[in-house]
């Protein structure tokens, strides 16, 4: 699932791709994808677009009274063309197209059976929920220390883990990055939230330096570089069975119904294992 960073990453160089451009079409090949009705898409045709930005993991195309939002969800993704693929299906099938007048665009994909890639066609970014209940960007300057700590008090005995995840506590953080960030903090994914002053302090660190290590990683590629530059430079998530680059002890990882984290026992959890759930559940311990 493409986070902050990586959408960061994908705006830039949508930006530089796009701005100034013209739209022909926006055409919508999985009819589940497109959650508005009103305005219409085919509104978009014709418009310039001004700029591209992004709210957390919402990429925004401004063209003008218009706005196109889109979200990746946990398979979707972006890759740009000289001349655009035709609509197909199977994994990794097509879900719409960002046709520009010369032919050239952005097709959006979704891999898998579970769709939850969303596109919507709004006057007002703030139309979509999503955004309107974001909580602030983790590293606007104005999300500070005193901040940070607020939302951790008000989280009270809440999982950090879901805490940092929780779009509408702070925006931009999923499953990946969380993990990295709570490495790097040395602390248990399954911590309460509420924690001394020195864990908030080392938290916060944790966050502003994996976040802005990672766009600065990303800053510049192209979005087909964009996965494995995210992959490359995770030290525990997505690596269970490999050694810690801190400590050199094995990476674990704890699965849940629909996803899972990874951590280090000797960096975050005092050397114990925590119990992976789905194992658990069979009597098998780890």
């Amino acid at each position: 699932m493409p986070e902050m960073p990586e959408v960061h990453a994908l705006a830039s160089d949508l930006s530089v791709r796009l701005e100034g451009r013209t739209i022909a079409r926006l055409d919508v090949s999985a009819f589940s994808a497109l959650k508005t009705f009103d305005p219409p898409v085919s509104d978009v045709a014709g418009r310039e677009v001004r700029d591209v930005t992004h709210h957390g993991k919402f990429l925004d195309l401004d063209l003008g009274d218009l706005h196109v939002v889109i979200h990746l969800a946990k398979a979707g993704w972006m890759r740009w063309y000289d001349v655009l693929p035709a609509p197909r299906t199977g994994r990794g099938a097509l879900a719409a197209r960002i046709v520009l007048d010369d032919g050239s665009g952005v097709a959006i994909t979704e891999a898998g059976t579970k769709k939850s890639l969303a596109i919507h066609v709004v006057r007002d970014p703030l139309e979509v929920e999503r955004i309107a209940t974001l909580g602030p960007d983790p590293l606007d300057p104005a999300f500070t220390r005193a901040r940070f700590a607020e939302v951790l008090r008000a989280a009270g005995r809440a999982q950090i883990k879901g805490v940092l995840r929780d779009q509408s506590r702070i925006a931009g953080i999923g499953n990946a990055y969380s993990d990295e960030i709570l490495h790097a903090a040395r602390m248990s994914p399954f911590k309460p939230a509420a924690m001394a002053d020195e864990e908030v302090d080392r938290l916060f660190d944790a966050m502003r330096s994996v976040l802005e290590d990672a766009i600065r990683r990303s800053d510049g590629l192209a979005m087909a570089d964009l996965k494995g530059e995210k992959r490359s430079g995770m030290r525990v998530h997505g690596r269970t069975g490999e050694a810690c680059p801190v400590c050199g002890d094995t990476v674990r990882r704890v699965r849940f119904a629909d996803s899972e984290l990874q951590y280090c026992p000797t960096c975050q959890t005092g050397g114990k294992p925590l119990a992976d759930r789905a194992l658990s559940r069979l009597g098998i311990t780890t």
